[in-house]
C-alpha cells in the first residue's frame, strides 16, 4: 500500500502541504508589501530573490511541487468526501453538520488555482522568458516598474481582489481542518485557531491592499 493510501495519511499530507504554502504566502506578501513603501528596497529584495541560486533552483521547484501536490490531493480528498456523503446522506444532513465553506472547498480551490495560473502568466512566465529564453541583460531596477504595470488594468485588479476573497474563505476553513488533521486539540488549540483566523483574513487583505495601492497610485 502507498504511503497516502489511508484517509488519515492523506489528511496529514494535505495539512503539511497547506502549512508549507502558508509559510510561502507570508514570505511573498512580506516582499510585495515593501513595494508600497520603497521602490529601491523592493527592487533590491526582488533582485535577490530572482537571482539567488538556492531560491531559484531549490526553493522554487519545491514550491511548484507543493502547489501541485496540494491541489491534486485536495481534489482527491474532495471527491472521496463527496462519495462518502452520498452514501450516508440519508442519515446525515450535510448542511446541518458542516459549514458552507467546508462543503465547497473544491470551488474556492478552483478559483484560487485559476488565480495562480493568472499569476504565473503575469509574473513567472515573463521571468522565465527574460532569464532563460531571450536571455536579456539583467536590470536590478526593473522589478518595481513591472509590478506596477500589472495593476493598471482594472479587470486584472478585480480578478486579483476576487481571488484573494476566495483565499480568505479557503484559509478560514483550511486552518481549522489542518489543525484537526494534525491532532492539535490541546491547551494551545484556542490560540492556534485565533492565529489561523487572523492569518486567513490579514494576509489576503494585504495582497488586496497592494494591488489596489498600485492601481490607484499609478
Amino acid at each position: 500500500m502507498g504511503i497516502l493510501s489511508s484517509s488519515i495519511a492523506r489528511k496529514v499530507a494535505m495539512a503539511l502541504s497547506a502549512l508549507f504554502l502558508v509559510f510561502f504566502l507570508l514570505m511573498h506578501v512580506s516582499v510585495n508589501l515593501v513595494s508600497v513603501f520603497s521602490e529601491e528596497a523592493f527592487n533590491t529584495a526582488s533582485h535577490f530573490m530572482g537571482t539567488n541560486p538556492l531560491i531559484q533552483f531549490v526553493m522554487q521547484p519545491i514550491l511548484i511541487f507543493g502547489v501541485v501536490f496540494h491541489f491534486v490531493l485536495g481534489f482527491i480528498l474532495e471527491l472521496k468526501n463527496k462519495k462518502a456523503v452520498g452514501v450516508s446522506y440519508a442519515k446525515n444532513n450535510g448542511a446541518a453538520n458542516s459549514t458552507w465553506m467546508s462543503r465547497n472547498m473544491i470551488y474556492s480551490g478552483l478559483a484560487i488555482l485559476a488565480f495562480i495560473v493568472l499569476h504565473f502568466i503575469d509574473f513567472w512566465f515573463p521571468e522565465i522568458n527574460h532569464k532563460y529564453i531571450e536571455v536579456l541583460p539583467e536590470d536590478p531596477t526593473r522589478y518595481y516598474h513591472e509590478l506596477r504595470e500589472k495593476f493598471v488594468n482594472p479587470i486584472r485588479v478585480g480578478a486579483y481582489v476576487i481571488a484573494f476573497v476566495f483565499l480568505i474563505l479557503h484559509l478560514l476553513h483550511g486552518f481549522q481542518s489542518a489543525f484537526q488533521s494534525m491532532g492539535m486539540n490541546n491547551k494551545y488549540s484556542k490560540g492556534l485557531k485565533t492565529f489561523g483566523k487572523a492569518y486567513a483574513i490579514i494576509i489576503p487583505l494585504l495582497f488586496i491592499f497592494i494591488a489596489l495601492f498600485h492601481h490607484f497610485t499609478h
